[in-house]
């Protein structure tokens, strides 16, 4: 069974398609209209070549059409819930942003609540506004000795489904942007058990299946639906991303309308390509490629904590400790004694040292490695925070990582207050009591502390004007400074 597991799964059926299609030099009639790469930019073409134009097509019966896949996109898609297990597998070409909104659509209705913490991705309050649920928010926990934050925990999800019997969902976000997963089985488990739905974003977390280090995925934890980004670290180009289905609850049928709706009718084939042939090289080749990223990841890891005295990597048994797991695949750099913030830091490697990171914030350093990654990678980045170490001071800062409590009172269904031309900007000082009709979301710690349909406390007022203040990043502001807030008038 094993042998004809890996005969169908050494097989890309889309990709075939395409290349036999490029191969044939077709005179080209369709769009796009550089035909086949003849009138691409020369600048472009003679740095990559003309031949990868030859994959960027148009639907038609050879090819097949990502919104009713009959041909190749049907049988990659087969392969793909194959190789993770699931009852059906959707390619998407605009990543988990997409999925995450088809997630919500496919499994509420107007007026559902669902359950969901306050430190999901920016794409989440999008799946809040088109659904038009009420979302139940989860006040994230924050490691203050780490200065990271968490996502939802059992205890947290247990209790709000205590509290909030009415909810329909569950939305998890598992691993982290830092790799951190969840107790997924068991909030799984839970939630079945009381016949709630359970969403996942796994945009983090393609790769879990492919290898037994890995913390468990959402796929294996029998969750609903759940999305992964395999552009982020399995080798699919970017925006490349699949939605998983494996749920005895959600209409199989409503999910396919919903990602059909949400999808383009030009979807890049090339990037559809290149999930067939990542779904391939992860089932093939995966485990042994990851157990080298996880040797160069936690040699790098080790190296860090032991040789650069003012930087510092939390470990898997640090996370675990909290009861928690961790994808080692992860580096997140604690930079605070080095006076200088992550933002800092993060410049300085990409303009001195030719390092560009994914993520930083004032007090981290994010290094996402991926199915390409190998130590020579690692190798020149400890390199350069020894260095950076040794040239850059700057003067000690009493950052701290905190929100304010976001259990305020949701007063109407966000989509209605998002759409609503019934509003008003007034002073910020002046806005404790009213109805929020913006999302305000500072940098860090990344979190909304303000949402449509909220009732702003002085609590939270305050702590937007401190950090305007202080001169922090806000995104969703509308003018050069936090002055004023956008409200609901009746």
């Amino acid at each position: 069974m094993k042998n004809k597991h890996k005969t169908l799964q050494s097989k890309a059926p889309l990709f075939d398609t395409l290349m036999a299609h490029a191969k044939r030099d077709v005179v080209s009639f369709h769009c796009p209209g550089h035909k086949n790469g003849r009138s691409i930019d020369k600048e472009l073409k003679d740095y990559t070549g003309e031949e990868v134009y030859k994959f960027d097509l148009t639907v038609f019966d050879e090819v097949d059409s990502l919104h009713d896949p009959v041909g190749p996109i049907k049988k990659a898609q087969e392969l793909m819930a194959e190789a993770y297990g699931v009852k059906n597998s959707f390619f998407l070409v605009n990543g988990t942003t997409v999925g995450n909104i088809a997630m919500f659509l496919a499994a509420c209705d107007p007026g559902d609540s669902i359950i969901v913490s306050r430190s999901s991705h920016k794409s989440i309050m999008a799946g809040v506004v088109l659904s038009g649920v009420w979302p139940i928010w989860i006040q994230p926990k924050i490691d203050q000795n780490l200065d990271i934050i968490f996502n939802s925990t059992y205890e947290q999800i247990k209790d709000a489904l205590d509290r909030y019997p009415e909810a329909k969902a569950v939305f998890v976000t598992s691993p982290t942007y830092n790799g951190i997963t969840t107790e997924l089985s068991k909030i799984v488990d839970l939630c079945h058990r009381r016949g709630k739905i359970v969403l996942v974003d796994e945009a983090h977390g393609p790769h879990l299946i492919f290898n037994k280090q890995f913390p468990e995925s959402a796929v294996n934890a029998g969750a609903d639906l759940c999305v992964q980004s395999t552009h982020k670290i399995l080798s699919a180009m970017s925006q490349g991303s699949v939605l998983h289905f494996n749920s005895k609850i959600i209409d199989i049928n409503r999910v396919k309308k919903v990602v059909s709706m949400l999808q383009t009718t030009s979807p890049n084939y090339l990037t559809l390509g290149t999930i067939d042939l990542a779904r391939r090289q992860a089932v093939l080749k995966g485990s042994e490629m990851f157990d080298n990223v996880i040797k160069a990841a936690e040699w790098g890891r080790t190296y860090i904590n032991s040789n650069i005295s003012s930087m510092k990597c939390f470990t898997r048994k640090d996370i675990q400790k909290l009861g928690f797991d961790l994808d080692v695949t992860k580096l997140t750099v604690n930079v605070t004694k080095t006076g200088l913030s992550g933002y800092e830091i993060e410049s300085i490697l990409a303009k001195e040292y030719n390092i560009q990171l994914d993520y930083a914030d004032i007090f981290n350093l994010v290094a996402i490695m991926g199915i390409g990654s190998d130590k020579t990678d690692v190798e020149a980045f400890v390199s350069a925070l020894s260095e950076i170490n040794k040239k850059y001071h700057g003067k000690q800062k009493n950052w701290i990582l905190q929100i304010p409590s976001l259990a305020t009172e949701m007063v109407m269904v966000p989509r209605e207050v998002y759409l609503s031309n019934s509003t008003k900007r007034i002073a910020l000082n002046k806005s404790v009591g009213h109805v929020a009709a913006q999302t305000l979301t500072p940098y860090p710690p990344g979190i909304p502390v303000l949402i449509p349909g909220e009732r702003i406390t002085k609590e939270i007022c305050d702590y937007l004007m401190d950090m305007s203040s202080k001169d922090i990043r806000i995104s969703g502001q509308e003018t050069e400074m936090l002055k004023t807030v956008k409200v609901f008038t009746n």
